[in-house]
């Protein structure tokens, strides 16, 4: 409540200073007692007034915010809204919200993760509700440089997940796997599955998503290693469907198809797609099948056979970490820079264990 004009006059007279003023008080010819009684109370109730009035609206800076039974308004926008993994995310930050309590989880997102321009609106709708802060996977590096700016200058601090962004915005943190490590060990797993030789496939995602660009270059880097690898196709991109990837690999086969000993896939939707042309071209088991990221049909595969290996993510924690240190940050507390969520990797030998089990088939938000 501001303070009115009456209050701020009060303000200048110091309060709970009782002044006890003696006067010689008359009535008629006859002298009465002497009293400090009614000016002591005047100054009491004085100095009550002055505490009873408000001063100014209230501290509205970040630290202040969720206190008073106000809960904080976290958007999550992910690259999309389709693939599980999304939802495994997106049930991670609800998990972080509920421990909070003072927290609602606004999610949104585009349908498609190709979808730039509807990620970029649903990050300034978010900045013109004002909610108390975002939590955003870029599904272009460069192209939400902008939006993210926009946000932060209106006093919304931002927590990047999953895939990076550009430099510039000084963000709270990055929460996600490290992406080049997690390519560098799809490059030894697929080594082991070849014996350490025989041509490769590296087939890639989409320009500008930057977790796969990481996950490509962690892999060529690492291949490098094994002199009797050759990587005979690198420069091609699956799209962000399964149809476009088998389309894709549909084509690559046609080419390499005869003496291709293995094929890495930096993502579900990939992957998918890719399993789908192996297996229709008959060298499903053949050409070793490296994943990033599982589905239903690759988990089957790693069972069958048919796909040798999943390097896995732990979307549940990137979605829980992401939104607690971005509460922290609107509660005044320092963000490490980085927030590893680790990598982890899935083989015919291992799908069992348990700490596997639960990364294979995550929780997925209702």
């Amino acid at each position: 409540m501001n303070s009115t004009p009456f209050c701020r006059i009060l303000s200048l007279i110091p309060p709970l200073i009782l002044i006890p003023v003696e006067l010689n008080m008359k009535h008629s010819s006859r002298n009465c007692k002497t009293s400090t009684y009614p000016f002591f109370l005047f100054f009491a109730m004085l100095s009550v007034s002055i505490l009873g009035c408000g001063g100014g609206s209230g501290d509205s800076s970040q630290a202040s915010k969720g206190s008073a039974g106000k809960k904080l308004k976290i958007a999550v926008i992910p690259k999309g809204t389709s693939h599980e993994f999304w939802k495994s995310v997106h049930f991670g930050a609800q998990k972080a919200a509920k421990e909070l309590g003072n927290v609602e989880i606004i999610w949104r997102g585009p349908v498609l993760e190709s979808d730039t321009g509807s990620q970029i609106e649903v990050v300034k709708s978010m900045i013109s509700m004002q909610v108390d802060g975002i939590v955003l996977a870029p599904n272009q590096k460069g192209g939400l440089v902008d939006s993210v700016q926009e946000a932060i200058d209106e006093n919304i601090p931002v927590v990047i997940f999953d895939s990076g962004l550009d430099s510039g915005p000084k963000i709270v943190s990055y929460v996600a796997t490290d992406n080049f490590k997690g390519g560098q060990m799809a490059a030894d797993e697929m080594a082991k599955a070849i014996g350490e030789k025989g041509n490769v496939i590296l087939l890639r995602y989409l320009a500008g998503s930057e977790s796969t660009e990481q996950r490509e270059v962690g892999f060529l880097d690492a291949i490098k290693k094994y002199p009797n690898i050759k990587v005979v196709s690198s420069d091609q991109f699956g799209g962000d469907n399964a149809t476009s990837a088998k389309e894709k690999v549909d084509q690559l086969l046609q080419i390499h198809g005869k003496d291709l000993a293995g094929i890495f896939s930096v993502c579900e939707s990939n992957a998918n797609g890719t399993l789908e042309a192996l297996r229709n071209a008959g060298i499903d088991k053949q050409a070793k099948l490296i994943a990033f990221d599982p589905s239903d049909a690759l988990i089957e595969a790693l069972k069958s056979g048919s796909c040798a290996g999943l390097v896995l993510q732990d979307p549940v924690k990137m979605g829980y970490e992401s939104v607690k240190v971005l509460a922290a940050a609107i509660g005044g507390q320092k963000s490490e820079p980085f927030v590893s969520t680790g990598e982890y990797f899935a083989s015919p030998g291992n799908f069992d264990a348990e700490e596997i089990k639960q990364l294979l088939k995550p929780p997925l938000a209702e």
